[in-house]
């Protein structure tokens, strides 16, 4: 192991909080099979080991437990450090599974360096380009994905995740609603060259191919400024601005 693998352990130990973590996804399983009529495909695409980024959409707070429960292995993630979108009642729950926190809007050097160190550890991070879960649509990648993809050199797993929304409003009506996960092979890993405007034209490049990847396991109507109909694109950017940039 090398000085800088040692103190990457050191610092940001990769897996960690194996007990509460392991608890909470038996939990998750367990959740899904009561609550959803739950319908997971790829998962021949789900490589052997790390290092590897799970990149998703990001349409509703519950999200977090849909990747949970199709990844089988140790998950760390990246996360606004505000739970905007969570019920307040609820925002307990991924403190309790602990992940690093990003100050929406801005970036991170603690985050990124735990990132960092999770992939240098062979890890799993699990990531949602959007950054936040405000619209039910597909919109562009906020650039920590990218930026994390290019500098640690590790591929990405894209999910698609598709009835997450209607999970809370159809148990209200008394039924399960149906959740589908779809994984799609994994891609990458990419390179940037140069410097300033040069290096931010790549990543936004690298950042919309992450989300065409996204895109191709949704349905037509969800892929949002992915869309091949002009109708559905037109009303996506109407909703795709980021809004959390004055978020302290």
């Amino acid at each position: 192991m090398t000085h800088q693998q040692n103190r990457f352990r050191s610092q940001f130990p990769y897996p960690r909080r194996r007990v509460i973590r392991y608890l909470m996804q038996r939990l998750t399983h367990l959740g899904f099979c009561l609550l959803t009529k739950l319908q997971i495909s790829g998962e021949e695409n789900l490589p052997s080991s790390g290092p590897l980024i799970v990149v998703a959409n990001h349409f509703h707070f519950a999200d977090t437990a849909a990747i949970i429960r199709a990844i089988p292995w140790p998950l760390d993630f990246l996360g606004g450090t505000q739970l905007v979108d969570a019920p307040p009642g609820l925002v307990w729950i991924p403190k309790l599974w602990g992940y690093y926190a990003v100050r929406r809007g801005s970036a991170s050097r603690t985050a990124l360096r735990a990132a960092k160190a999770v992939l240098a550890q062979n890890g799993v991070l699990a990531i949602f380009p959007e950054g936040g879960s405000w619209a039910p649509v597909l919109r562009p990648a906020r650039p920590g994905t990218a930026y994390l993809a290019a500098e640690t050199g590790s591929r990405l797993l894209p999910i698609g995740l598709d009835g997450v929304t209607e999970l809370f409003p159809t148990l209200e009506r008394g039924k399960r609603a149906t959740v589908t996960i779809r994984i799609g092979p994994p891609f990458g890993p990419f390179q940037t060259k140069g410097r300033g405007h040069t290096r931010r034209q790549q990543l936004e490049k690298i950042g919309h191919e992450i989300m065409q990847h996204i895109a191709a396991l949704l349905p037509p109507e969800r892929r949002g400024v992915y869309a091949s109909d002009p109708a559905i694109r037109a009303a996506a950017e109407a909703v795709a601005a980021y809004p959390y940039d004055d978020l302290n």
